[in-house]
């Protein structure tokens, strides 16, 4: 079997709707399980998200939670969620995750070559796009 690494996002009573946000642009399966699905029923966090993954065509693997009860939740810059390659697609991946965010660095051609860009979404998530260049 082999290993892989992926990003498991934390968030404060909205990870279904950036699970459901993160969907409309990459696509994939999503699949939720809520802390009422595990014994919680009866909790005010009942219909919260215990465990989120977000499966992709391209090979994106995207899991997510709400913070459970007892549990700190932090928000900050804890997290930066890198994508690179030479798609074209992931220039249409930074404009939809700018849609409600904010854009630190425009995505345009940096010294080393390629377009870059970052943004915080709407989610408070950080991300880097980087565009190589093709020729």
């Amino acid at each position: 079997m082999a290993t892989r690494l992926n990003p498991y996002l934390r968030f404060d009573g909205s990870a279904r709707q950036a699970m459901e946000f993160y969907q409309s642009i990459f696509g994939g399966e999503l699949r939720i399980s809520t802390f009422g699905e595990f014994g919680m029923q009866d909790s005010p966090q009942a219909d919260q998200i215990m465990h989120a993954q977000l499966e992709t065509e391209s090979g994106y693997t995207l899991m997510a939670s709400d913070t459970p009860p007892g549990m700190p939740y932090n928000p900050g810059d804890t997290i930066t969620i890198s994508l690179s390659g030479d798609d074209e697609v992931l220039r249409t991946y930074f404009e939809q995750l700018a849609d409600g965010g904010k854009v630190g660095t425009p995505l345009e051609k940096q010294m080393w070559g390629d377009e870059y860009g970052d943004v915080v979404d709407k989610y408070g998530i950080n991300w880097l796009v980087n565009i190589g260049s093709q020729g």
